[in-house]
């Protein structure tokens, strides 16, 4: 079928700078849609650089915006059909993760969103939320499947307070706050839910996503212990790539069909079979296969059949998705060999 022609549709990007935002940017101009962007410092090309460097594909305009600022949207989501809000507060080194990212996390995305009500021309508006929403915590069972219908254990979370216990926490929350409010005020709002994205990037930095990714190949003890730790707190090491989301963003942009929650999960496994599929594929990089302190089945499968039953199809297996993040280090002079 052939694709509808994207001349003259715009769409903007909420946090157009980051690893997910600049690779969606970029695969909406080169569908012919006119983009609108924020950033946070509009002035600081250093760090946009890599959007900057996308006008080249078409009409992309860059605006100042911050998350706590409601007035800050109106200008850049003015004339857009679509919105896309990726913009999200992180900070897991926080003392006060329900001051630094909770609280902004919810305010910010009703901004957002309070600036899509006031526009009239937005048609549709998708949220990305995280897996981080989904899996349940804690989890006794093993071969469960996890959907659209699972969500986080807030409570659970709230009270325990493992390592980084802020970030599912303020992914869940937000995420029902904008379903909420899209509910009251009949938006058509639609959140994609991706999982540990890797991948190249275009931003100048490697994104942490990556890193933690690529942790086993790097010998990253720290971020081997934040792998593990994922694996224990959500069940599994469920890993996507950065293109195949952005492309999955746009799909249920466009498909009038589309509705709700969907999940984009490329590969479910854990952190001893992942370590074990390194090792062999790329044998000069001694990647640990021992690991005593970690289950070696993934406890649960985080599924994207909605998704592809949409009619969707991922573009990259685990094979693939390695194989670029690795050939993308080297170019960064992160990885010898």
């Amino acid at each position: 079928m052939a694709s509808v022609n994207k001349i003259g549709r715009k769409a903007c990007v909420i946090g157009g700078s980051g690893f997910m935002g600049s690779c969606l940017v970029k695969q909406l101009l080169q569908k012919g849609y006119a983009v609108n962007t924020t950033v946070r410092d509009p002035d600081n090309t250093k760090k946009i650089y890599h959007l900057l460097a996308l006008k080249s594909l078409g009409e992309l305009n860059i605006f100042g915006a911050d998350l706590t600022s409601e007035k800050d949207f109106d200008a850049p989501i003015a004339g857009c059909e679509l919105v896309f809000q990726l913009a999200t507060p992180v900070n897991f080194a926080s003392e006060d993760p329900e001051n630094d990212m909770i609280k902004p996390a919810i305010s910010g995305v009703l901004n957002v969103l309070k600036a899509c009500a006031r526009a009239k021309g937005v048609k549709r508006v998708i949220l990305t939320s995280s897996a981080a929403a989904v899996t349940k915590n804690p989890v006794k069972e093993t071969g469960l499947v996890m959907d659209e219908s699972n969500w986080t254990d807030v409570e659970f979370l709230s009270t325990a307070k493992p390592p980084t216990w802020g970030y599912p926490v303020s992914k869940a929350l937000a995420e029902k706050a904008a379903w909420k409010f899209a509910e009251e005020n009949h938006m058509d709002l639609i959140t994609v839910i991706p999982t540990l994205t890797t991948g190249p990037s275009l931003t100048p930095d490697i994104p942490s996503s990556v890193g933690l990714a690529t942790s086993l190949i790097t010998g990253n003890d720290f971020l081997i212990n934040a792998l593990k730790g994922m694996q224990f707190l959500s069940g599994s090491i469920s890993i996507t790539h950065v293109e195949d989301i952005c492309r999955a963003h746009i799909f249920v942009a466009e498909k009038e069909s589309a509705s709700g929650r969907y999940i984009v999960s490329a590969h479910n496994t854990s952190v001893p079979e992942l370590a074990k599929f390194l090792s062999k594929r790329y044998p000069q990089y001694k990647v640990p296969t021992e690991f005593d302190d970690c289950p070696s089945k993934a406890k649960l499968t985080i599924s994207s059949e909605k998704l592809v039953k949409e009619g969707f199809s991922f573009k990259y297996g685990i094979e693939e998705i390695y194989d670029q993040t690795l050939e993308y280090f080297k170019s960064k002079g992160a990885l010898k060999n």
